[in-house]
């Protein structure tokens, strides 16, 4: 996965953090989150606000 692909990370941060909810997630650990998945293979260093920021949304999105 890549930084672009912010709805199959949040899908992926749900079963990795299956009691955490996302709305009160601060962007660092987001950030450690994401690239300690399995899947990911993505230069940490490309991340910045705004797709950390679409990775949460799609994240409290499908945990509705």
């Amino acid at each position: 996965m890549l930084w672009s692909d912010s709805l199959d990370i949040a899908l992926d941060l749900i079963d990795a953090h299956p009691d955490v909810d996302p709305q009160y997630v601060r962007f660092t650990d987001l950030h450690s989150w994401v690239c300690a998945l399995e899947n990911f293979e993505d230069d940490p260093e490309k991340s910045n606000e705004k797709i950390l920021e679409a990775i949460q949304m799609n994240w409290i999105a499908e945990q509705d």
